[in-house]
């Protein structure tokens, strides 16, 4: 069995998808993939949980991470500018079986991360309805657990609905509604920001690390969800106008713009109210009642609800993008790379891809998902990592016009090995479970993929 087969570079084949977003468009998906129940959620549980007011150093290290692994997807989406992601410049340097589990990893991460942010998304609601009096039936407010007496989230179900019919427009059309909600994202964290720095009580920032450095560093592994989605714009390289240049642009921006918002309103936020009251759903919000701002705090929580949005849209825009990638490869059904005549989007892999978000959102109660989606993330960027060192091999060094990752192979090593150390802070039953969901991806590229794959048919 062939394997390990690799799929030639062709630079220009790729030309399916109507090629429109800039560089701002760029930079807006990311940000609006990045920025959601990290900062208005993540930035609470960590301080509370497992660093305290060094939570901000959690976020750093975790942004150390990501940037390094920022620097590989951008080299990558330089040189191998696709559709498709990881799974496609796997595909260029290691061959199929390593592009299928890429593929298969990141399918899991953006499917977790869409079904999480709507749940999420569905219990803000929720409780901003039960606010005028309106309450649903005990068995429609979240996914099936007999004992609580719920058996489906019928608003996360609507939701999925909504932003799945959104995401089957036009990218620009189906974008734009993105880029207006990540101004509103801004808009509430600076009205956060404006108001919280005047009721900052230094004293909240003692002790400053109350769990000890190993704090920090789980911390660190918890908070690494808070930056997953900046792959997305690489999702996008298809239908960038010039994807050489604004793909890499647009991950290192919106990585380095979510760090610096990250880190200033964790410090606010520490600042403001006992780290040890900070474990709860709406941290952000709930900083602001704190300090008896009750009205600030209600804005806060409708820009939460609106701008939560923005990361169910992009992480399905790309979630989408990546099912067609494979099976215009033939890993999975040719039925899924239909595009549609009109709109010029792949229509088939949009609702593919929001009905399976739909079912878990709908359905299952999340919890330990969440720390699976870190760890199949974490273990994809490994791999790019090493992917970059194999292409400088393939390639030889980037041309002036291209991204080029600095210290060769050396960065790339402490990548995979910063991947490692935070994949080794996550607790037995992720692994657990992890290991499952590899085997499951093994058995339906063995059990399909592999007689049904392009390179396959070609040579036959």
């Amino acid at each position: 069995m062939e394997i390990f087969r690799k799929r030639p570079i062709e630079k220009n084949s790729f030309n399916t998808l109507k090629r429109e977003l800039k560089l701002k468009d760029l930079i807006m998906l990311g940000i609006g993939a990045i920025i959601g129940t990290g900062i208005f959620v993540v930035t609470g549980q960590a301080s509370a949980d497992y660093a305290g007011p060094a939570s901000m150093i959690s976020f750093i290290i975790a942004a150390l991470v990501v940037i390094l692994n920022g620097i590989c997807f951008a080299e990558f989406a330089s040189r191998v500018p696709v559709s498709g992601g990881p799974y496609s410049y796997m595909y260029v340097v290691f061959g199929e079986l390593t592009a299928w589990i890429a593929g298969w990893l990141l399918i899991c991460e953006y499917m977790l991360a869409v079904s999480t942010v709507a749940s999420g998304w569905s219990g803000y609601f929720q409780g901003f309805l039960s606010n005028w009096g309106i309450q649903l039936p005990q068995a429609l407010t979240a996914g099936y657990n007999p004992e609580e007496g719920t058996y489906i989230d019928l608003i996360a179900a609507l939701i999925m609905i909504l932003v799945t019919l959104w995401v089957t427009q036009e990218a620009k059309k189906a974008l734009r509604l993105n880029n207006a909600m990540v101004w509103v994202k801004f808009a509430v964290i600076i009205l956060f920001v404006a108001i919280g720095i005047f009721f900052i009580q230094p004293d909240n920032w003692q002790p400053y690390m109350p769990y000890g450095t190993q704090g920090i560093f789980n911390g660190a592994a918890l908070v690494f969800f808070a930056f997953l989605g900046f792959d997305s714009i690489s999702m996008a390289a298809e239908e960038a106008e010039n994807p050489q240049k604004d793909v890499p642009r647009g991950i290192i921006g919106s990585i380095s713009i979510t760090t610096i918002l990250y880190v200033v309103v964790t410090l606010i936020l520490t600042g403001i109210v006992p780290f040890s009251k900070l474990g709860v759903a709406d941290p952000v919000a709930f900083a602001m009642r704190y300090i008896d701002q009750g009205f600030i705090g209600s804005v806060i929580s409708v820009g939460t609800i609106l701008t939560l949005l923005t990361v169910t849209i992009s992480m399905l825009y790309s979630l989408a993008r990546l099912i067609y990638s494979i099976s215009k490869d033939g890993l999975l059904p040719k039925y899924l790379q239909q595009i549609d005549e009109k709109r010029k989007t792949p229509k088939h892999a949009t609702f593919v891809a929001g009905g399976m978000g739909l079912f878990f959102a709908a359905a299952f109660p999340l919890n330990i998902l969440a720390e699976l989606t870190n760890i199949t993330a974490l273990a994809c960027l490994a791999l790019m990592a090493l992917g970059v060192i194999r292409l400088r091999k393939m390639l030889g060094k980037p041309s002036k016009d291209e991204f080029k990752v600095p210290l060769v192979p050396l960065l790339p090593i402490i990548s995979v090995l910063s991947c490692i150390f935070l994949m080794l802070q996550l607790d037995k039953l992720t692994w657990t479970v992890f290991i499952i969901t590899l085997v499951l991806g093994l058995a339906i590229y063995f059990g399909y993929g592999y007689q049904h794959s392009d390179l396959n048919e070609k040579k036959s």
